[in-house]
């Protein structure tokens, strides 16, 4: 996507909610709710928007935990699907998770949501398990797979 730029992902602010909320309910069935992103911030996630103009058309955050992070929730507002915006986020978190030294990234992806899934593999996660019945779902639950990113390590 040659519209994306670096400086186009910035920190999220507790003003970013309402626009986050609204891409959050659109995307997903049972959202995060404002008090779940606000404990987020709160506690010092990295909780990032990606903006182009003065529209914020996605987010990510990512918690850290001595040398693992795990992102938890990325999304990218309908109709700014397919591209390049999502691919560009995730990347952005990974080169921030590489330079706070982290070894493994973790995420976990329904089961259903192949088109996320093929991108996280394409990225180069693996899959590392599975979450039975971990997501809220219209007719019960639905499992979640558990993927890895391993970041490359270098002799120095």
């Amino acid at each position: 996507m040659s519209t994306v730029l670096k400086e186009q992902l910035r920190p999220m602010q507790l003003d970013d909610l309402p626009a986050v909320m609204l891409i959050e309910k659109q995307a997903y069935e049972f959202p995060w709710t404002e008090g779940i992103f606000n404990d987020c911030l709160r506690n010092h996630y990295h909780c990032h928007v990606y903006e182009t103009g003065n529209q914020i058309i996605a987010y990510a955050v990512m918690s850290i935990a001595v040398d693992e992070c795990h992102l938890l929730n990325i999304c990218v507002s309908e109709k700014f699907r397919n591209q390049g915006v999502g691919r560009y986020v995730i990347q952005s978190m990974l080169d921030m998770a590489r330079r706070l030294n982290m070894r493994t990234a973790f995420l976990e992806v329904r089961s259903s949501n192949t088109g996320a899934y093929n991108l996280y593999y394409d990225l180069g996660f693996n899959e590392v398990g599975l979450r039975r019945n971990y997501y809220p779902a219209r007719k019960g639950r639905e499992d979640a797979m558990v993927l890895a990113y391993e970041f490359k390590t270098f002799d120095k």
